[in-house]
């Protein structure tokens, strides 16, 4: 296979969409014989501090690109955070602090750089041009759009529909988006399939503003633990990547065999073939090495799955285990939450509508349940509370 197909061969992997696959063959092409590296862009809006294994299916196709030898530009949309992206969103996101999203921005740039090499990564802000524009630039962005096209956004119809409004800054929204193409004069684009409205956006207006259109790559979303939402933090379904290694293991042994395949699929550069040769329960504690040496080490992988299977294997409790005490009769979901074993109150009711709560190994099943005793709570697969009464 000559370089162009291999470099098509590993870029194509897992990908959704290509528009168009030609133009991506003629830029590669041209980029090997001019010993050019593309541009390569994708976006992130920090509103939310962490990064799961869902934003890390982007991160990994750019560290593909990367290796390659191709330019990277991790843009952190820190002025576009302050409006929300609009997709698939059923009301308007509300606004964002300065002090929010540059807190978020910052653990991102520390975040992405356990999938992305940072010594070959442009980090860009796109407020660092934004905040620069003034109402006439903004006037003339927003002649390159229409009503009528935005309103073409299923999601806005659906909000549209249910009576709910659509604020005029996410009318801006997408266009605000493909400007970042243009200023950065992007080659290729990369995004998950909700936003092929907004990378279309960027190609035409590219094309308006004189530039060559930038090819548009779609990734498929990774669902969640549940096997059925897309990975959110809002939902409780995610792995987080600064998840501790037990947590990530006990979490990748939860999910079906099915989303295993895929999270291989778009989290590995394992052989689909040699992986389905497994069987499903080893193939998954492989995946969970996998995933644990990458944001850690081989070794913290390794005590992961030690600890693992004492636990669930063997039946056993870990000898060292976190304590609350309680001066009265407390609701479980209170325990769950106050202590800090769950983060949420939508997580334990969660944990507690799978019967994946149990107090002295009896399952609960009612979130006000009332604990008085000293007991021990089991809250997933690997967590564990000792309850001490004072």
């Amino acid at each position: 296979m000559d370089a162009l197909g291999q470099q098509l061969a590993k870029i194509t992997r897992g990908c959704s969409e290509i528009i168009s696959e030609n133009e991506l063959r003629k830029k590669l092409s041209q980029s090997l014989e001019k010993k050019t590296p593309l541009k390569i862009k994708a976006g992130f809006d920090p509103t939310a501090p962490d990064i799961h294994l869902g934003h890390t299916v982007l991160l990994r196709k750019l560290r593909q690109f990367q290796d390659l030898g191709h330019t990277i530009l991790f843009l952190i949309g820190d002025f576009t955070a302050r409006i929300g992206d609009p997709t698939g969103q059923n009301k308007a996101r509300p606004s964002m602090s300065d002090e929010d999203v540059k807190k978020n921005a910052a653990t991102y740039r520390e975040q992405v750089f356990k999938v992305l090499d940072s010594a070959r990564t442009e980090t860009v802000f796109n407020n660092d041009w934004f905040s620069r524009m003034s109402v006439y630039d903004i006037s003339e962005l927003l002649h390159h759009g229409s009503v009528s096209q935005i309103l073409a956004r299923e999601d806005f119809q659906q909000r549209i529909n249910k009576g709910r409004d659509v604020r005029l800054n996410e009318f801006m929204y997408p266009l605000l988006q493909a400007y970042d193409s243009v200023h950065l004069q992007a080659d290729i684009e990369i995004g998950g399939t909700d936003q092929k409205f907004n990378l279309l956006l960027g190609r035409e207006l590219q094309k308006d503003y004189g530039q060559e259109a930038q090819v548009v790559i779609t990734l498929p979303l990774l669902e969640g633990l549940d096997g059925v939402n897309k990975m959110s933090k809002s939902l409780g379904n995610y792995i987080g990547i600064n998840d501790s290694p037990d947590d990530i293991f006990g979490k990748v042994m939860s999910v079906s065999d099915i989303l295993m395949y895929k999270y291989y699929e778009l989290l590995t550069d394992e052989d689909m073939a040699s992986t389905k040769s497994l069987h499903p329960k080893e193939a998954k504690e492989k995946l969970a090495m996998i995933l644990i040496s990458q944001y850690y080490s081989s070794e913290a992988a390794e005590n992961a799955k030690a600890n693992f299977r004492k636990v669930f294997t063997q039946k056993e409790i870990p000898d060292e285990i976190p304590a609350y005490s309680i001066s009265g009769p407390l609701k479980i979901i209170d325990v769950l939450t106050q202590s800090g074993l769950v983060k949420s109150n939508n997580e334990a009711r969660r944990l507690i509508q799978q019967q994946a709560v149990a107090f002295d190994n009896v399952v609960v099943q009612d979130p006000n349940l009332l604990i008085n005793k000293p007991g021990t709570i089991k809250a997933g697969s690997r967590r564990f509370l000792k309850v001490v009464t004072q």
